[in-house]
């Protein structure tokens, strides 16, 4: 199998698990969502450092040293992850999950903006005619909904937040991973002692299956990311960004076809515009690269 291939199959195992996540932690129930974050957390941090134990893989914590401003993005980047996967699984176990694919379909617009707003680049025509087909989409859907889409945004804007974040971090997924869980152990391991103080935690009493199932949640949320990088590192970034949203499709998917969740025809027209400024900012994103003329490789 070439470097291409196997960069293909990676990602898209990667997006197909993040595609099925909502399967996943719907079998986690009666937990709440802040439980099952909990130990996503705490299970995140015993699965990586035993992966980085097994590679050898703890020389970036060197490169941390006396960096406090460094460390400072990773714990921004840690409550912003934590505010992302704790709304995902909210979402999911509150019977939305259309919602939620609906975030991950507009995180890529989001990340957009916050490039405007935050970093002052300029976009092409057809980029601000995306964003604002997103923006006319979002308008649609607050109708349909009687309310904001809030899960949507909070996932988009706490993402594409993240992203940025992480983009003048440069950690490897794994040790970044580590770090950022590393950072929320402690409000996950307070959070979980007070929940079985009082009596409602359901980690050990809800029969073995489910205290496996959350053993899992540290894996399950490391492996794809894993995956991920390791498509990232051998397919070309336009290539990347098509694969994305092979994950909120399945979502989608899950939450019409396994749910049963409700699209009604506003929130179908909705989707649609999500879908066609999609379409604008990928073509756009494909032609541009095509156009580019590659740089020297410095060596």
């Amino acid at each position: 199998m070439d470097e291409t291939r196997r960069g293909l199959a990676y990602g898209l195992t990667a997006y197909v698990m993040w595609g099925f996540f909502p399967l996943y932690f719907r079998l986690l129930r009666p937990a709440g969502a802040v439980e099952i974050l909990a130990h996503r957390v705490i299970w995140s941090v015993v699965f990586i450092a035993a992966l980085l134990t097994v590679v050898r893989g703890w020389s970036f914590l060197r490169t941390l040293r006396g960096q406090p401003r460094r460390m400072a993005g990773v714990a921004l980047a840690a409550v912003l992850i934590g505010i992302n996967w704790g709304a995902y699984i909210y979402g999911v176990n509150s019977e939305r999950v259309v919602e939620a694919a609906l975030g991950y379909f507009i995180t890529p617009l989001v990340v957009v903006l916050l490039g405007v707003v935050a970093l002052r680049e300029r976009l092409r025509r057809a980029q601000w005619i995306a964003l604002g087909v997103g923006g006319l989409a979002v308008v649609v859907l607050t109708v349909d909904y009687g309310r904001l889409p809030y899960i949507a945004l909070t996932l988009a804007a706490s993402f594409g937040t993240y992203s940025l974040v992480k983009k003048n971090l440069a950690l490897s997924p794994s040790g970044g991973l580590f770090l950022e869980s590393s950072v929320l152990v402690l409000p996950a391991v307070a959070y979980l002692a007070w929940l079985t103080a009082t009596g409602d935690s359901t980690f050990l009493t809800e029969g073995a299956g489910h205290l496996v199932l959350m053993v899992v949640s540290g894996a399950a949320t490391a492996i794809p990311l894993i995956l991920f990088a390791g498509a990232a590192n051998r397919l070309p970034l336009t290539a990347v960004g098509i694969l994305q949203y092979v994950a909120p499709i399945l979502q989608l998917a899950v939450g019409l076809f396994v749910f049963h969740e409700p699209m009604p025809a506003a929130r179908l027209a909705g989707f649609a515009l999500v879908w066609i400024a999609l379409i604008i900012f990928t073509v756009d994103g494909i032609r541009s690269s095509r156009a580019a003329i590659p740089e020297p490789v410095a060596v």
